[in-house]
């Protein structure tokens, strides 16, 4: 593809001004070229970067290319001003399918769902536009986000980035990012990148996104307040829970509280409330604490259970086999079920099956 991009240069005295002083060529117009080839027929693939510094043509390159994926650019802008950002999904899709996109992207916060997109912070919307433009895309399209995570702190970025590329792999779509940002590239893992400034196309091999490495400890219940608001059932948090928090980078993440389970059999624990931060959802880092903290009371000789109503969760310990369901998912009953106020909603059990954690390593851990 050559692209040629004009545009006229009206002389005035600053203009000429400029010209005198930088040694400029008097010219009636300005003029970039782009000889581009992409080969992007040679072989399938799910997600594209094309990145590069402010300036070298990345937005104009991809306007040529996908014209028509581009021109929704407007599109993720556009949220009802006084509604639920759910209402501005395309009509024709479930609720469920809606929530399940919200959650794969990373934003599975039930009730920000029901807050105006304005009413979000700048991390939540760049996660509910990622689900909207994935939402609208035919299978046989291509979605295109410019500027992408331009307005978002660099850690978002990166786990925001993370959380699509797994969500457009299951979903088979395919994605182009278009972007400033190089550091994104480790976490997206691209099939494909381009880099405007050099006009350098490269196919690339996936390799292991980088580590996220929690550091868990006990914490007294003083840190829930953090974590409180984003809890998808409630704010309460019972006296007398056992909790732990998980941080990355020096960075508080995830939290996790267990209390005391009464029934037959050996002793148990269940899992009170366990909540990831907004900004680090998307990756399995909540998923990662319940198990780990479920491996430390297997390890101490209890059972440890967990019952949610977060649909999720539910398809994730469903997959998982550290877990093994218990009870399917089922409204409870207003007898003799220990979630009595769980009448209305759909509710799984669970029970930790997984590998306990060395006995040592969890009073260790439980001391702290």
């Amino acid at each position: 593809m050559h692209i040629i991009l004009e545009s006229p240069l009206v002389e005035s005295p600053r203009v000429a001004q400029v010209r005198g002083l930088f040694d400029l060529p008097s010219t009636a117009t300005s003029r970039l070229e782009w000889e581009i080839t992409l080969p992007l027929a040679e072989k399938p693939w799910h997600l594209g970067l094309i990145v590069g510094p402010s300036g070298c043509g990345k937005s104009t390159v991809a306007r040529h290319l996908f014209p028509a994926s581009f021109a929704r650019q407007p599109l993720l802008d556009d949220w009802p001003a006084q509604r639920s950002l759910l209402d501005a999904f395309p009509r024709g899709l479930s609720i469920k399918e809606i929530t399940e996109l919200l959650c794969a992207v990373g934003f599975s916060s039930p009730p920000a769902w029901l807050r105006p997109f304005a009413a979000l912070s700048t991390g939540q919307q760049f996660r509910v536009r990622l689900a909207r433009l994935l939402a609208t895309v035919d299978d046989e399209e291509i979605a295109v986000m410019d500027e992408f995570t331009s307005t978002v702190d660099r850690t978002v970025a990166q786990i925001g980035s993370a959380a699509l590329a797994k969500t457009v792999r299951q979903r088979g779509q395919q994605f182009v990012a278009v972007t400033c940002h190089e550091d994104v590239e480790a976490w997206l893992q691209p099939d494909w990148v381009y880099r405007p400034a050099e006009n350098l196309f490269t196919w690339r091999c996936l390799q292991r996104r980088p580590p996220v490495t929690l550091t868990v400890v006990r914490c007294a219940a003083s840190a829930w307040p953090l974590f409180a608001p984003h809890h998808y059932l409630s704010h309460g948090l019972l006296p007398g829970a056992t909790c732990f928090l998980a941080s990355w980078r020096d960075r508080p993440v995830a939290f996790s509280a267990w209390v005391p389970l009464v029934g037959k059999g050996l002793p148990a624990r269940r899992e009170h409330r366990t909540v990831t931060l907004p900004d680090y959802q998307g990756i399995g880092i909540g998923n990662a604490l319940s198990a780990t903290i479920a491996s430390l009371w297997k390890g101490l000789g209890y059972r440890a259970r967990s019952t949610t109503t977060h649909p999720a969760l539910i398809r994730a310990r469903q997959r998982s086999p550290l877990w093994q369901m218990q009870r399917a998912p089922a409204l409870a009953s207003a007898h003799g079920d220990l979630l009595r106020h769980a009448t209305t909603r759909l509710t799984a059990g669970f029970e930790y099956i997984g590998p306990p954690l060395s006995a040592a390593v969890a009073r260790a851990l439980l001391e702290l």
